[in-house]
């Protein structure tokens, strides 16, 4: 059975995008007959063991802190977590080591996979220095823009083989000149077995909230700057001189929760425009539910036009209708008015329009609902998805001649 210790920033308990992906290809290779576990860095601030299960699946703690100044305190980090990786894997004796992005994950990685002499596997998930930026905490050609580039610059270069999970990322890596025969793509994609059929609209809660029969737009996920929700708030006033009783349903919390409540409370739409704070994963499925068409409007940045998000995906396969932007993590997800409707990016007025004729062609939806379900199911199950990584894991090993690593299934 092969072993695989995967590298990583955070992971379960703790609730996000990252730790679902995490979940899902972890679960996916125990089901195929993989064994997998994990280490996380400092970064996972949840408290617990050293060595904890969840959900099924093991992770490994790295203990203790990193401080000093920038540049130093994350060299710290990078060798703790080398030293816990290096200590899991003298023990557990894995055959790959798959780190994920960032490159702190991928630079611990690269310095047991030397110790040990072990393949190493890095995937990227997004670039950590555009992410920054998206997060309002960075600014680009910074000196640690350019430097953060350049590590992960150095951990593709000496990797055994890299995986990105979109075409954006992958074109990027090419366009720096590596080598487009040793860059895959493993893409967003979604555990099939946690959906089936939407649950029914949840009266009790829509009536504590004062949710209406008329058009619901919500957005479920994190309020950061890039997720473009202030133009959401913008676009509702105009949404309802066409739709009266239309509402803005916003589940989450985050960075911009302050601002966007700030906003939302000098709107002309203020009363219809709700916010429910952080709700409890078990719970989300309720919120969905009385969500009509669920919104995306990602500002344009490199960020949204190199990485392709997972909410969207998510709500296809809950067979629900999905309206984005149109930035290019969007358009390689997402067919415009087969599978989803898209409109531009940073255009409330357009993004009124387009929601509002989405409303009006009711009769459509079930149709695409499904053309958008066959879509995941086809390109994004990650029962498929793991595929690709066996593909190269048995190479790395030497159980098939060298090749490309696969950008499709």
């Amino acid at each position: 059975m092969t072993r695989v210790l995967h590298i990583l920033d955070h992971s379960l308990p703790l609730h996000s995008g990252y730790t679902f992906r995490t979940r899902a290809i972890m679960k996916a290779q125990q089901d195929a007959g993989l064994d997998a576990c994990g280490v996380t860095g400092l970064r996972h601030v949840a408290e617990g063991p050293e060595a904890e299960a969840v959900d099924g699946l093991t992770f490994h703690r790295s203990k203790g802190g990193a401080n000093g100044p920038p540049g130093i305190r994350e060299w710290r980090e990078i060798a703790r977590l080398a030293d816990t990786v290096e200590h899991i894997a003298r023990e557990w004796k894995p055959d790959i080591l798959h780190a994920h992005s960032p490159a702190l994950c991928g630079m611990a990685g690269l310095r047991v996979a030397r110790r040990l002499s072990l393949p190493l596997v890095y995937e990227i998930r997004a670039f950590w220095e555009d992410a920054a930026i998206g997060n309002l905490t960075g600014r680009e050609g910074s000196l640690k823009y350019r430097l953060t580039r350049m590590l992960e610059n150095h951990v593709v270069a000496g990797s055994d083989a890299v995986f990105t999970i979109c075409e954006g990322l992958r074109d990027d890596l090419i366009e720096r000149g590596f080598a487009k025969d040793r860059i895959g793509i493993s893409p967003n994609g979604v555990d099939l077995s946690l959906f089936g059929e939407p649950m029914p609209r949840d009266k009790a809660l829509g009536e504590a909230l004062g949710i209406d029969d008329g058009p619901v737009i919500g957005f479920v996920g994190s309020f950061y700057d890039y997720e473009g929700l202030d133009g959401l708030i913008a676009a509702l006033p105009l949404l309802r001189s066409r739709h009266g009783n239309a509402q803005l349903l916003l589940v989450g919390g985050g960075p911009m929760d302050e601002a966007l409540r700030m906003q939302a409370a000098s709107s002309q739409a203020c009363d219809a425009i709700i916010f429910t704070g952080r709700v409890p994963h078990a719970e989300v499925e309720r919120y969905y539910s009385l969500i009509d068409i669920l919104a995306y409007p990602r500002k344009r940045s490199r960020l949204t036009e190199l990485v392709t998000p997972l909410k969207p995906l998510e709500a296809m396969a809950q067979r629900r209708i999905v309206a984005a932007s149109d930035v290019g993590g969007h358009r390689e997800l997402i067919a415009d008015g087969i599978t989803g409707t898209i409109f531009p990016a940073g255009d409330p007025g357009a993004c009124a329009e387009v929601l509002a004729r989405l409303w009006e062609d009711r009769d459509t939806w079930d149709a695409m609902r499904e053309r958008a379900y066959r879509h995941v199911v086809a390109d994004h199950d990650w029962a498929r998805n793991i595929r690709r990584y066996q593909v190269v894991y048995h190479r790395l090993l030497g159980g098939e001649p060298s090749g490309a690593i696969p950008v499709a299934a």
